[in-house]
């Protein structure tokens, strides 16, 4: 198959519900609550305690086998591998049980094979912070938290 005639990779996205838990100016980054841990984005402007969604691309989604220490990647949540679908070659959407949360990742036919992918493995999902843009990001209409009685 020529490039001019390769297929776009299939639509795999996940939207997670979140809570901005602070912003760290100097970096510009801000840290959301997604239930399973944290994960750092670009700066948004959104109040601490504000609820937001997060569009995750599945092309930005990475699996690593044992625990990423040496990589630029700053979102890494641990999971297990819950679902493997072939789609059209290359591709295949790997769908991570984090807890709470559901997470799909796009990679390759072959990355499946070489890393033997399989549901009940557990594994590591990666997301790069800077693949999480504004266009990801939308406030959410989840209510507030309830204060605690007494405060």
């Amino acid at each position: 198959m020529s490039a001019s005639t390769q297929r776009p990779a299939p639509q795999v996205t996940t939207t997670l519900q979140g809570r901005v838990i602070r912003h760290d100016q100097e970096w510009g980054m801000s840290v959301v609550f997604v239930g399973d841990g944290e994960l750092r984005v670009p700066l948004i402007d959104a109040e601490i305690d504000k609820p937001v969604l997060i569009a995750i691309d599945g092309r930005d989604v990475a699996v690593a086998l044992s625990r990423p220490m040496d990589v630029s990647i700053t979102n890494r949540l641990p999971g297990t591998i819950v679902e493997i679908e072939r789609l059209a070659q290359p591709y295949s959407r790997v769908r991570f049980d984090l807890g709470c949360t559901v997470l799909d990742a796009l990679v390759t036919w072959e990355s499946v094979d070489r890393l033997a992918l399989e549901p009940g493995l557990r594994a590591w999902a990666m997301i790069k912070s800077v693949a999480i843009g504004p266009s990801a990001l939308r406030p959410s209409e989840a209510p507030a938290p309830r204060a605690w009685p007494g405060r």
